[in-house]
């Protein structure tokens, strides 16, 4: 019984980061399909692009809430089992990257999973580990993409925080190591998932946000 529990868990995790806010959100305020629309991510990011401002708040908040819900479900369920809630985290972030709702053949006819990059989940599941979390990652996070200029190194830095956070909490024996490696397999799933944006990074093509586009537009 206990196995059925942790995987009807993990299960549900992945469904619940699957439901694609984004692509529902865009559809409804500006008739737009997300994927269809610059990165073609259904995340804030590429919300905000499609359907303006408050599209892409609300796809962010829904993004982070459904990650935060795996994971509060997954410590009610299994509360002794610590790497179930690391797993249910991790499940929900799989979820948003992509989607068994967002299926579909690429052009070369295989089947894919479309979904997001992974930010707002990441940030959810580490609130639902441990709430005042989000104090620290979120500003964090917002100041890192509004002086160093990219959307997906803001998103990269995370789970590096994260991992700063669960590794002291461990330390001082307030929280399982088990936390720590959701912040260190957290950021390899958003480290695979950006692989495009890593690499326009290394030719210098990726887009400029925030501060230092509002510089060089100044120039």
């Amino acid at each position: 019984m206990q196995i059925l529990a942790i995987l009807g868990v993990v299960i549900l995790a992945y469904l619940l980061g699957s439901l694609p806010s984004g692509l529902i959100l865009v559809k409804l305020i500006s008739g737009k399909d997300i994927r269809a629309v610059e990165s073609g991510r259904t995340g804030g990011t590429n919300a905000m692009r499609a359907a303006g401002f408050w599209a892409g708040i609300g796809t962010a908040l829904i993004d982070l809430l459904k990650a935060t819900l795996a994971v509060w479900v997954a410590r009610e369920i299994v509360p002794a089992f610590p790497w179930v809630h690391v797993l249910a985290g991790l499940g929900a972030i799989l979820g948003h990257n992509h989607s068994i709702f967002l299926m579909e053949r690429n052009e070369r006819g295989r089947l894919r999973l479309r979904g997001g990059a992974g930010g707002a989940p990441a940030v959810g599941a580490a609130l639902g580990l441990w709430p005042p979390s989000i104090l620290i990652i979120l500003p964090l996070a917002v100041l890192i993409l509004y002086f160093g200029g990219y959307a997906s190194i803001a998103t990269l830095s995370v789970g590096v925080i994260a991992v700063a956070i669960f590794a002291y909490r461990a330390g001082i024996g307030s929280s399982p190591w088990t936390y720590m490696f959701y912040g260190l397999l957290a950021e390899v799933v958003l480290l695979w998932t950006l692989r495009p944006n890593i690499r326009r990074l290394l030719k210098g093509t990726e887009r400029l946000v925030g501060f230092r586009a509002r510089k060089k537009k100044a120039v």
